[in-house]
């Protein structure tokens, strides 16, 4: 006889031996003994889970001659004939093949005939989401009120798939993801069955990778034992399925940690070189990290390790990262693995992730020496601010704060038409600016506008956009407005003026008084300054011209009185 793969051969026969599925099995055993036996069941689930396997056991136990029982004996003729496929009452059906209204007429049309050699019909229709709308439509009726003799087992990958009126006629049973330490149980048992020598870690490997499914497990087993000599290792496991040794992601998480480019270009090189997939190799080290994130954080959850196997050399280098580290290693990765599913070179992103990894901290470094320095110039400017406050006799910067403020709240107070500019603190202002002042001031306007940004204040920095300096003294500068709100905003948030304060100190070395003021009232305001200007500058001329006694009778008595006469 032909070979048969191991998932066939070792395809249970029991409800005992459908491995991780005890919710199901025990439901269905007890069922059986109580002779409470449904007309339609849904199995759903991952692949390779027992379903189909489950459904047959089924159709054994309520068809079997000692029933009731809660086990087929697989001794009775009913056993071995449904095991064997030569009873015709229990029909599979695949529905990816079958799944049109023709084919599900034709089991509407034969469920009234009467089971021939055993007691119960049982269809077992597998794939059953993949029917079309008309095939469901037309098992509806049928699958609600069958007759007497007829069961129902449906079976799907994808239950989201199917109609609600149908799932609302079945029995549903969720079959779940087998775990790793199941799988490799039930692989224990195979290998010893067979006599096959075989190491528990590349049983762990191939579960693993298995991901929640004894047949794809058994298939993977099946082909680590062709592949190997005489014995299966952690490297024929890993062969067969395409995963990265663990030495290789100790090695570069050793380069990573050590901040060696070299080594772990050098590492990922070799790795390449013996034809693993890049895609895959991403993915077990993002799994690497997470498992060491777990170890580090809940090292008793040993059996929810995806990739790791627990070895000294890993629990070694656990002990070097620290957490905050390893969130940013997997979030450069994950990045990474979602830039190279767009790529035609995987490769040259997966070179560049490595490089980021083994530079991460230099990027921490050059961040805190950033900060650090922000911080002493925050110093030099509060040594300086105490300085000022020293011979000045103000006994507290507190004080001369409040008062200021104060100050400022009362000339900027609005009334009912608006916010009110100070027009004599702009005046005076107007008086000593100078050209200088202002092109100081705008020079470093951008940089100041992006350490705002820079601070957490991106909503204040929003009312600098339509704003930009048009005057400016040595201590006081003037930030006209382009709309009368963003300028009584930005004018009554104590904390921004503070924050627009310190930050023009910290780029001129000048603490400046900000005045804040509309566009509208800013062009009033300069032209009446102009206009002042002008007139003071000719009555100034006048008075140049005239006699002191003249002068001094108009200062006296006023001009209106005053008349002369030679």
């Amino acid at each position: 006889m032909a070979y048969q793969a191991l998932y066939r051969v070792w395809r249970p026969q029991a409800f005992l031996d459908v491995v991780g599925q005890e919710h199901v099995t025990k439901t269905l055993q007890n069922a059986l003994l109580q002779q409470k036996i449904s007309h339609a069941y849904l199995f759903s689930g991952p692949r390779g889970t027992g379903k189909t396997s489950a459904a047959k056991i089924l159709a054994k136990a309520v068809n079997c001659e000692q029933s009731p029982i809660s086990e087929p004996c697989n001794k009775c003729s009913s056993c071995i004939g449904i095991t064997d496929g030569s009873i015709p009452d229990v029909i599979e059906i695949d529905a990816a093949s079958n799944n049109g209204v023709e084919e599900i007429r034709d089991i509407r049309d034969k469920v009234k005939y009467a089971p021939s050699s055993v007691k119960y019909k049982v269809y077992i229709i597998d794939e059953v989401h993949m029917l079309s709308i008309g095939a469901f439509n037309a098992l509806l009726k049928t699958l609600e009120e069958p007759p007497k003799h007829v069961i129902f087992i449906l079976a799907t990958t994808e239950p989201h798939k199917i109609p609600l009126t149908i799932i609302s006629r079945c029995q549903r049973f969720d079959f779940k993801r087998i775990s790793a330490q199941a799988i490799v149980d039930r692989m224990k048992l195979i290998v010893n069955e067979l006599g096959i020598e075989c190491e528990e870690k590349a049983l762990l490997a191939v579960a693993r990778a298995a991901e929640g499914g004894m047949r794809d497990a058994l298939s993977l087993l099946d082909q680590a034992i062709s592949y190997s000599q005489e014995k299966v290792t952690v490297e024929d496991a890993l062969s067969v399925t395409g995963a990265v040794s663990q030495d290789y992601l100790n090695k570069l998480a050793k380069a990573v940690f050590e901040k060696d480019v070299v080594g772990g270009l050098e590492a990922l090189e070799d790795l390449l070189f013996q034809g693993k997939d890049p895609s895959r190799f991403i993915e077990d080290f993002i799994l690497y990290f997470r498992d060491m994130l777990l170890y580090k954080t809940a090292p008793n959850l040993e059996e929810s390790f995806e990739r790791v196997l627990l070895d000294e050399p890993f629990e070694l280098l656990a002990t070097h990262f620290h957490t905050s580290h390893i969130y940013e290693l997997i979030e450069v990765l994950n990045k990474t693995q979602q830039d190279m599913r767009w790529t035609n070179h995987p490769r040259i992103f997966l070179e560049v992730a490595i490089v980021k990894l083994c530079q991460s901290d230099r990027q921490v470094e050059q961040q805190n020496s950033n900060e650090i320095h922000l911080l002493l110039k925050k110093i030099d400017y509060l040594e300086e601010e105490i300085k000022s406050l020293k011979q000045n006799g103000v006994s507290s910067a507190d004080d001369n704060t409040q008062s200021s403020q104060a100050k400022q709240t009362k000339t900027q107070r609005h009334t009912r038409r608006g916010f009110q500019a100070p027009v004599g603190k702009i005046n005076q202002i107007l008086k000593h600016a100078t050209k200088a002042n202002l092109q100081n001031i705008k020079s470093n306007w951008g940089e100041m506008l992006k350490r705002l940004v820079h601070q957490q204040m991106r909503s204040q920095a929003a009312l600098l956009n339509e704003a930009e300096p048009v005057a400016a003294a040595s201590d006081a500068v003037i930030i006209k407005f382009k709309y009368e709100i963003h300028c009584q905003m930005a004018m009554e948030n104590g904390k921004f003026i503070e924050t627009l304060t310190n930050t023009l100190f910290e780029l001129n070395g000048i603490r400046m008084n900000l005045i804040g003021v509309p566009e509208e009232q800013w062009l009033i305001i300069r032209e009446e300054f102009l206009h002042s200007q002008s007139n003071h500058s000719e009555d100034e001329e006048m008075s140049s011209n005239e006699e002191p006694i003249i002068a001094e009778a108009k200062k006296l008595f006023g001009a209106d009185l005053i008349e002369v006469k030679d």
